[in-house]
This record gives C-alpha cells, structure tokens and sequence, in this order.
C-alpha cells in the first residue's frame, strides 16, 4: 500500500509501516553502493493507485498476524459486505466493494486486530445500504457494530443547514473515537483511498472534500503521531485545491533536483563513513520536504523557491537509545552545528509520541543540513504514532506513555462535550486543539506539562483541572508575578494562585487557547450568569423579530418546532445560547420567519414601490448588566457616545463607540453580527475613559492636574508617564471615571486651564 514520501522524504511513496524501497540513502554497517547513493529521488507527488484491491491479496497479510479463527470472522464480514454492495459501483466505474477492501489494506498495514478488519469492510454498510446496527450486533458482535456506528454519518436526520450536519457528523465520529481509537483509524484510512481516487468527482466537490480533509483529517492524522497518513492527506489536498500550484512546484523540483545529487551524495559518503569508523551502526536517508511542505513554507516564511530548497535533510536511524546521542555528537565533530538549531523530542517527546534528535549544521559549500536522530522503534512510532502498537486494554498502568497520553486526549473530547451546548461549538474547541506545535512548560513539582503553542497561563490552569482553572486569581511565572494572559514558552515554570470565591470571566476568552479551557469557561458563564444571559437574549430576539414585522409572542407550534430545530430544550436555553453570543438572533429571528406562513407584517414600501428596510430598535444598556454586555477596552465608551455593539461568537455583546477604528475594521470582516445600542436614559455609575496629557515637564505639574481632576468631581484610575524624546515635554496618561460626556468635557476644562498643558485629549483606541 503506496503512501507519498514524507514531509522531509526524498524518495518513493512508503508503506505505512515500511521504509521507503529507493530513497537516498546508506548503511554505516557497509559501504553505500554508488548505484543507491546516485539515484534520482521520485517525485514528491501523490500516488497514483489504478489497481483494484483483491481479497486475497488482504488475506496475504492478514494471514501474517491474525489467527485462522480470526481470519474466518473477517471472511464471513467481507463475504456480507460484498452481498450488500452488489450491484453498487464508484464513481470511477469501479465495484463499490473495491473501496471497503482498499480501506481493509490500509488498515491491514497497520496490523488492526479482526475487529477492527471487520469494521473496516463493514464501515459502508449501514450508511449506503441502510443495515441496522441490531443486526450487525446479531451478525459480527458489539464490538464490531459499535464501530461500524460511529463511522456511519447522520444522513437520516435533517439538519438547518450543511454545516450544522458536517459538525454534528464530526461530532458523532470524535465521540465515537474517544470511546475507541479504531473507530478514526478505520476513517482515516477511508479518507485516505477516497482522496486518491478523487479525480473522477467533480471541481467544486473535489476542493470541499479537501478542505475538509485539510481542516480536520490532516491534524488528527498528526495528533495520533500518523505521520505517513498525515503527510500523504496533506499533499492529495493540496494538489485538488491548487492544482496549477501544484504543477508548477513539481516541475521546479523535478529541474532542480540534477544539481542537488551532487551536494546529497557528498554529504550521504561523508556521514556513512564518519559513522562507520566511530563504530555506530546506522542506516543514512536523504530527505526531501514534501511540494506542500515547500509551498507551505514559501508562503509563511516568504522565501523563494530556492531558498527552500537550499536546505538539505537526513534522517539517521541507530540501533540504541545511547547511540543516538553518541551519533549526535559525531556528526557535530564532522560539520559545525548551527546555534540554537538543536531540539531534543527524545528527553521530552511531541504530543503525538514523535521522538527524535534535532540539529542543523553547516555542510560542504557552506549548505544548511538538517539531520534527524532517532531508533528504529522510535522511527516506526514516528511514522505510524499511535497505530505502531495500540493495545485495546482496559488497565490504564499497561499502556505505554505513548498510548497515555492519547487517552488522556480522548477523554479531553468527551469532557469538552459535556460543556458544550451545539455540535459546531464542539468542533470549533476540537479544532483548537489539534494544532500540532507544541510549548512543553512545569509544574513547581516539575512535571511536565504539553500545551499548544500559544496557550497562556489560563490554559495552563484548565489543563491541571477545570476547578484549578475556574478558581484562578494570579499566576507566578519563573518565580516572578505575571498576567493571566501571558503567553507560555518551552521551559518555563508555572504556578496557579486560587481562591474559592474567583469564578470566570468573559474576557478570559479573549486570550484561552485550548479547547477544554473554552469549553470549561462558556459552560461556567452559562450557569454563573445564566438569567443575565436569558434577559438579554431575549431583548435580542425581541428586537429582531420586531424588526421583520413579527410578534415576539410566538405560537406554541412555532416553539416547539424552533427548539426541535436549535437543539435546544426551553426557550430560556435559546435566550442564554443568543445571550452568550453563541446563536445570532437577526438569523434566529430569520428562520422563525420561515417558519411562519405569512411571512412577517405587510412591508412598507417607496414611492417606486421598493420594499423599505425597517429598522430595528436598539438594544438599551445601562452599563450595569454583568459580563453579558461589556465595555469595548479598546475605546471605552461613556454615556454621551454614540454606540454600537458586536455579538462575538463567545463573548456576549461587546459595546464600541461608533466611530471606534476597531470596531470599523470588525464590521467588515463580520457585518451580520453588529447591532445598534443605546444608553438607557438614568444611569446611576460611573465609566472608565483615558486622556492623554501633552505637558511641559515643570515642577507640581502633575499635583495640579491631579487637583483639578479631583475638583471636577472625577476618579483616578491610573497615570502613566511617556517622554517624547523632548526633555521638556512629557506626556501623560490617565484614566478616569466620569459619569457621561457632559462631565469628561467639563474635567478636560479644568485641565486645560493649567498654563503648562499644552494639549489634552480623549484616547479612544
């Protein structure tokens, strides 16, 4: 079973758990035949795969690791798919069954117990051919038909829209592989054959299925340590999404690849033979990166062609732990190491299990080589990650460290589903946490900790636990004070500092990074701040329905279809979901309309006889609502300022001024989830604001504009002080609590009435 070479692999496409046959490459145990060291790399391209699969090619393989009792239950489930798929075919012409079976193959690379076999030839069965789980469960066992159900999509269901069905379907499949992680190795090797034979599918289907495939396949691919299914994914979406890129970048590589056989052979001899006579026996490969891994970098990095090119990779497999640091520091007496260019993933591996060495050093003609150091075990980790050797075990203490930490993942997922209220929000948070770079950061107890990179001191905290988390009110970082938000780096050590009466704010999920720390802190405000939440979700959809002609008392067969609809139980629980920010009530209000059968009330129209867009009442703020409406930071409106207001997906309404150039730059990226607000007309508090103070640096300056401040009736909040490069002149910064407009113009009065100030004026971003 043919993949493409990896993301730094100058060869052919390998077998998921093979080496590649023909890449670049010597053993230090002899001297490297100038047949192997000379040969062109194959294209780093996807495999193209025309034959069909055969059972009795499987049976070969499956016969190399199951017993015959095994091997008889896996016959009798293809023996029924290929009854039930009868008469079906693909899209390419082909037998339907060929695509069960091709799927069988991969996961037969993988040396997946029967169970999983079974499930793989079954996965289409109940989905194309509408077979009920009781009696698979009758046929094959639990098992089986348990497996075969998570890997079935929801098609019997109707759902409001195609990304509401994609989530839910994602939803099913992840919870599913929480419960068993065969149930995503089966899918995965599904996607895997259907993305190599998605030529015969149409333009705009092919790119849909490969942003799929790119948005969610490839990064779990790589979370469970895939690497061969990773990178394969990775390169057939690519080439499907931008096939000119795609071409062009081939045929660059294919020209440039006779001028670097001479630099890879120089640098393939010289390490062999300093390996061999350093006594380590090893095994040399050139690497190449992957067009995508090209592309990818051209693009992030803005280098050219070339400049990627120019920078040379080669993995050495040792036969010991020990060796591959004794190996380490041979190859740093043959070519100088690069300053901080060397990662150790052996001491403290990646996410996904991924161990190796890492270092840079200056080759011949002064040529950047990037080397990979690793054993055999850790190589067949590398490539195949949690599929090497996964146990399906119940004992915890039996797993390896690898297997561990992919079940804490797992659990991670069904924690998230049980605070998270809709299916797109699951996947949104299980999105977050599938980005692969990784910050590993300690515990005072120094245990290590893997967040992804990004994460701040928070995310450190609902990593520990959700309560660490919930109850947090400072942090020490390096044994020095810091800000919540602060982001976290490879190597520092964090400590929390609770109290039991802290709870979370909604400005927390302005700076989360991982999933579970979202999820935990949304659950929190739906409960903490659940009747804000409701009122306001209320006034939202009152105004909104308002604005389309219809009644907010709505007929009781309407509700009871809208919450069938949304999910959700009470209308209550629809007011939060709007409250909170994670439904829009202009598109609820909407798809109440359609509902209706009138529509809304007769529409006024024009004197031409256009439809005149009625305008919806403003939401009234009083400033005192609680974390469901929130004063922007960036402008800090007062009473007085006309406003406007942004429904974030997870923060409630967030109010800016409206000519806030933040709040501009918003609207025209999310115009549908901006609203018009307004104060209400007594309000009984004061408001934060800023003025910056141009100053000439005189002696008391500060004091009489701090009495002025005071004589007008305002707080100090903080002041600050900046120089502006004039020792001279100084500029200060303070914050202050006014109660509307009327008394900041009055204050800014007073201040500008000092003979030193030479300007003043309100900060509004």
């Amino acid at each position: 079973m043919s993949l493409t070479p990896t993301d730094s692999t100058l060869g052919s496409p390998s077998s998921a758990s093979s080496t590649p046959s023909n890449t670049t490459r010597a053993s230090s145990g002899r001297s490297a035949s100038k047949k192997n060291s000379q040969n062109p790399p194959a294209d780093p391209a996807p495999a193209l795969h025309s034959g069909v699969a055969t059972f009795t090619h499987l049976t070969l393989k499956l016969e190399e690791y199951l017993t015959p009792s095994e091997l008889k239950k896996v016959k009798e489930a293809y023996r029924f798919s290929d009854e039930m798929h009868l008469g079906q075919m693909r899209k390419s012409g082909e037998p339907y069954i060929s695509h069960p079976l091709a799927v069988a193959e991969i996961c037969a690379d993988w040396k997946l117990d029967a169970q999983a076999m079974m499930a793989a030839l079954l996965h289409d069965v109940m989905e194309d051919q509408g077979v009920k789980k009781d009696e698979l469960i009758e046929r094959f066992g639990a098992q089986v038909a348990s497996l075969v159900d998570g890997l079935s999509k929801l098609d019997k269901i109707e759902f409001q829209s195609q990304i509401e069905a994609q989530a839910e379907n994602f939803r099913k499949m992840l919870l599913a592989m929480a419960r068993d992680v065969r149930v995503i190795l089966v899918k995965l090797a599904d996607r895997l054959h259907n993305m190599r034979t998605l030529g015969s599918m149409p333009p705009d289907k092919k790119r849909r299925i490969s942003r799929e495939t790119m948005e969610v396949y490839v990064p779990i691919a790589h979370r469970l340590g895939l690497n061969n299914i990773y990178r394969e994914l990775q390169e057939l979406s690519f080439s499907h999404l931008y096939p000119l890129r795609h071409r062009t970048l081939l045929k660059a590589v294919k020209s440039a690849r006779g001028n670097r056989r001479e630099v890879v052979t120089k640098i393939l001899e010289s390490v062999t033979s300093t390996l061999i006579a350093a006594g380590i026996p090893a095994q040399v490969d050139g690497r190449e990166k992957t067009l995508f891994g090209i592309y990818r970098k051209m693009r992030n990095k803005h280098l050219s062609f070339s400049q990627v090119l120019d920078v040379y990779g080669f993995r050495v497999v040792v036969d010991s732990f020990a060796n591959c640091y004794v190996a380490l520091g041979t190859l740093h007496s043959l070519f100088k190491p690069m300053p901080g260019k060397f990662k150790d993933y052996i001491a403290i591996p990646k996410l996904n299990g991924y161990q190796s060495l890492h270092t840079t050093l200056i080759g011949p003609y002064g040529t950047p080589v990037e080397f990979q150091i690793r054993t055999q075990d850790m190589h067949r980790v590398a490539e195949s990650g949690v599929a090497a050797h996964w146990l399906y075990k119940d004992d915890e203490g039996s797993l390896t460290d690898l297997q561990q930490r992919t079940h804490a993942w797992l659990q991670s997922l069904l924690d998230i589903q049980k605070q998270t209220g809709d299916s797109a929000e699951f996947l949104e948070h299980v999105k977050v946490d599938l980005f692969p770079d990784s910050v590993y950061v300690f515990t005072p107890k120094s245990k290590i900790i893997a967040l992804p990179r990004g994460a701040t001191a928070l995310d450190f905290a609902y990593n520990i636990h959700t309560d660490i988390g919930d109850q947090t009110t400072s942090v020490v970082i390096n044994h020095e004070p810091a800000p919540l938000r602060t982001e976290l780096h490879n190597g520092d050590i964090v400590e929390i500092i609770t109290s039991p009466s802290s709870r979370p704010s909604p400005n927390w999920l302005g700076y989360v990074r991982t999933g579970k720390a979202r999820s935990a802190i949304r659950h929190r405000l739906r409960t903490v701040n659940l009747a804000e939440s409701q009122a306001l979700g209320k006034r939202l959809l009152t105004n909104a329905l308002n604005t389309l002609g219809l009644e907010p008392d709505l007929p009781s067969a309407i509700i009871e279809r809208l919450l069938n609809e949304s999910s959700a139980k009470t209308m209550d629980e629809l007011y939060a979901d709007i409250g909170i920010g994670t439904r829009m009530a202009p598109l609820v209000a909407r798809h109440i309309m359609g509902m209706t059968e009138g529509g809304g009330s007769i529409p006024q129209l024009d004197v031409e006889g256009h439809v005149l867009p009625s305008k919806p009442d403003p939401v009234v703020i009083t400033g005192n609502e609680g974390s469901t409406v929130q004063l922007a930071a960036c402008c800090l409106p007062i009473p007085g300022d006309k406003l406007i207001g942004h429904l974030k997906h997870d923060q409630a309404l967030i109010v800016h001024v409206e000519d806030c150039e933040t709040a501009k730059r918003h609207r025209e990226k999310e115009p549908d989830r901006w609203i018009e607000v307004t104060w209400a007309g007594e309000l009984n508090r004061r408001f934060e604001c800023r003025i910056t103070i141009l100053v000439h640096n005189q002696k008391g300056t500060l004091a009489r504009i701090a009495a002025e401040i005071g004589e007008a009736d305002a707080h100090i909040v903080s002041v600050s002080m900046d120089d502006d490069g004039d020792p001279a002149m100084k500029h200060l910064r303070f914050t202050i609590q006014v109660e509307d407009r009327v008394h900041l113009a009055r204050t800014m009065r007073g201040i500008r009435s000092i003979d030193s100030v030479t300007r003043i004026l309100r900060e509004r971003s």
